[in-house]
């Protein structure tokens, strides 16, 4: 079951490798009453403890295949389903240390029946300028915990 907040507390862990942490991921989920195709989305900028990683260092995986935003921009066949939560994966060699950690991501979509004008001042790292319940916010932030 999914969690109320866009940023899901579950699957939030350093990613081992070979023996090795290179990187941690978390969950997300689409705060859209409907689901989007890959090349709706608009990744943003991701910020832990004020570090901060680009939309090119995340790599998303959706149903098990991992996408990168390169993969995505064309990508119209993978739709991802509001009711299956995404896995941000994030390159940073040694993971994060144990304890509390602060998240804000910022991301957005495109909507077919949204006038062209509101598309193009998508900006997925600032709130829209109006806010619509049903699109959700652009920006989210929660603090997580790595034991």
């Amino acid at each position: 079951m999914l969690e109320r907040e866009v940023i899901q507390s579950v699957g939030f862990r350093n990613i081992r490798e070979n023996g090795s942490i290179t990187g941690f991921q978390f969950k997300i989920r689409l705060p859209y009453y409907r689901g989007v195709f890959l090349c709706q989305l608009r990744p943003g900028t991701l910020f832990v403890d004020g570090e901060r990683f680009e939309k090119e260092d995340i790599v998303w995986n959706v149903d098990g295949v991992d996408y990168t935003w390169e993969d995505m921009k064309t990508d119209m066949d993978t739709h991802w389903n509001v009711t299956r939560p995404a896995v941000l994966k994030v390159k940073k060699e040694g993971g994060l240390s144990q304890g509390f950690h602060d998240l804000t991501y910022g991301f957005c979509f495109t909507s077919s029946y949204m006038p062209p004008i509101m598309q193009d001042a998508l900006d997925p790292d600032e709130e829209a300028v109006i806010f619509m319940p049903e699109f959700g916010k652009h920006v989210n932030s929660r603090r997580l915990i790595i034991v």
